[in-house]
């Protein structure tokens, strides 16, 4: 049957929808920790637990550049003008990035991509507490949005967050981590050691290098998860269908769980009822050979989220009757 990992957030941190889910089909609760506190993490694990034996999952920050010291939290971009990136402090006029050593690896003419390309800007002077760029596409950006650079970018596996997050995973026996960004076989063997205790890992493939490094990655991980989303900003868009697809048949071949994330119901965020489309690629999803679907921003911040789960166990129930 078809796995269904739901993201909690705003929307899903309540009772109802926690009681709820018992009577469904949901196989893992997903927190974010892109999206929620260090402070907050023990006890949104203990408020879920009260209410159902859904087991958690903690999914990582990983390898990846967010923005950060926002003034206000938003930030009007516009083409033509200039933008400061500080290193270490906030002003109305510039804004940050997490990690910090990010700041460290970007250069002059690199091009920053923020929030899936909907901002770029182009570095024309690198001082060492602060980088200036050239609007090249305006527009709003937040706190908190992914930032792609135009080459490759080594960063490190865990965050000092994760790393937190990870002794809170083991005080309260977490046992599901996805791995955020996973580029070799390495990163998951150096996860599996932290932990003390059997653990699933799902690693996440939503880079280049973790494309490059698929194979390996896979022999290591209980299973994998393909983040269509960040996969996006380094894969053009157009090629997303076939690399999903020869994603699922490496991992089917490796005899490993793969599970498909990113707008799966995305228009289900605002509304009561999915796209067509959106029905359409769920259904060709699971022909693909995926073995469970991730809600992201369905589940956490939409308006919807029992009825998004109950539109995909709808399709996956279709899927099974057509394909015994």
């Amino acid at each position: 049957m078809t796995e269904i990992f739901a993201t909690v957030g705003p929307s899903t941190l309540n009772k109802k929808f926690l009681t709820a889910i018992n009577k469904r089909k949901v196989n893992l609760l997903r927190i974010n920790l892109s999206h929620t506190k260090i402070k907050d993490l023990e006890s949104t694990v203990n408020f879920i637990k009260r209410y159902t034996k859904i087991p958690v999952c903690f999914d990582t920050e990983g390898a990846q550049i967010r923005t950060t010291s926002i003034f206000k939290n938003k930030m009007i971009l516009k083409t033509n003008t200039s933008v400061f990136i500080h290193k270490n402090k906030q002003s109305k006029k510039s804004f940050g990035l997490t990690p910090i050593e990010a700041f460290d690896l970007i250069n002059e003419g690199d091009i920053l991509s923020i929030d899936f390309d909907s901002v770029q800007i182009k570095i024309i002077e690198k001082k060492n507490l602060s980088l200036k760029a050239t609007v090249i596409n305006g527009g709003s950006i937040a706190i908190n949005k992914g930032v792609s650079v135009n080459r490759q970018i080594k960063l490190a596996s865990f965050t000092k967050k994760d790393i937190q997050a990870f002794k809170i995973a083991k005080d309260l026996k977490i046992k599901n981590i996805a791995l955020s960004f996973a580029s070799t076989g390495q990163d998951v063997k150096r996860l599996r050691e932290i932990f003390k205790y059997p653990i699933n890992i799902i690693s996440k493939i939503e880079s280049k290098r973790g494309l490059k490094n698929l194979k390996n990655i896979i022999s290591e991980s209980n299973g994998i998860l393909i983040d269509r989303g960040d996969l996006s900003r380094e894969v053009p868009l157009e090629n997303i269908p076939q690399t999903q697809k020869n994603i699922i048949n490496v991992a089917k071949k490796m005899k490993k769980s793969v599970y498909v994330a990113t707008n799966l119901l995305e228009s289900m965020v605002i509304k009561k009822d999915p796209t067509r489309a959106e029905v359409n690629d769920i259904y060709n999803t699971l022909i693909d050979g995926a073995n469970g679907l991730v809600l992201a921003a369905e589940t956490a911040i939409g308006n919807y989220p029992l009825e998004c789960i109950n539109m995909i166990s709808k399709v996956a129930k279709v899927y099974k009757k057509n394909h015994k």
